[in-house]
């Protein structure tokens, strides 16, 4: 059986985000001021339809899609670009692919008791973010 990642998520930690958004070509003001955001995450998980909200004190992202089923990614907010986007179950990890200018584009989500793991890559580069369930 499939985990239900619904609920909403506190930050606790992150590693190697400047290079993550390096790697995106995202320029060194922006990357300092996202280096420094402690983002909420909050999933709604009905069925094969997912809403994933990234919530932050500088704007919020939201991401609204079906499971398997491939979609254009507006990533304006975060780099300025479009992409094909795939969100579907890999074993117990939640993956999506990004498929568009920069290779190697995409994250994973899974759950560790409690604790939300978020893998993002981009070229070669890996960052990962740790949040904890608040409900």
């Amino acid at each position: 059986m499939l985990p239900n990642l619904s609920g909403y998520y506190r930050f606790v930690s992150q590693e190697n985000m400047d290079n993550y958004l390096r790697a995106l070509d995202i320029n060194v003001v922006l990357r300092k001021v996202v280096c420094l955001l402690k983002p909420d995450k909050e999933i709604i998980h009905t069925g094969n339809h997912m809403i994933i909200r990234t919530i932050t004190s500088l704007r919020d992202y939201v991401m609204d899609f079906d499971l398997g089923v491939q979609f254009e990614e507006d990533l304006g907010p975060v780099d300025g670009r479009k992409c094909q986007t795939t969100v579907f179950w890999e074993g117990d990890q939640l993956v999506c692919e990004q498929l568009g200018e920069k290779r190697n584009r995409g994250w994973r989500h899974w759950l560790e008791g409690d604790r939300l793991h978020l893998r993002m890559t981009a070229e070669d580069e890996v960052c990962v973010q740790v949040f904890q369930k608040v409900k």
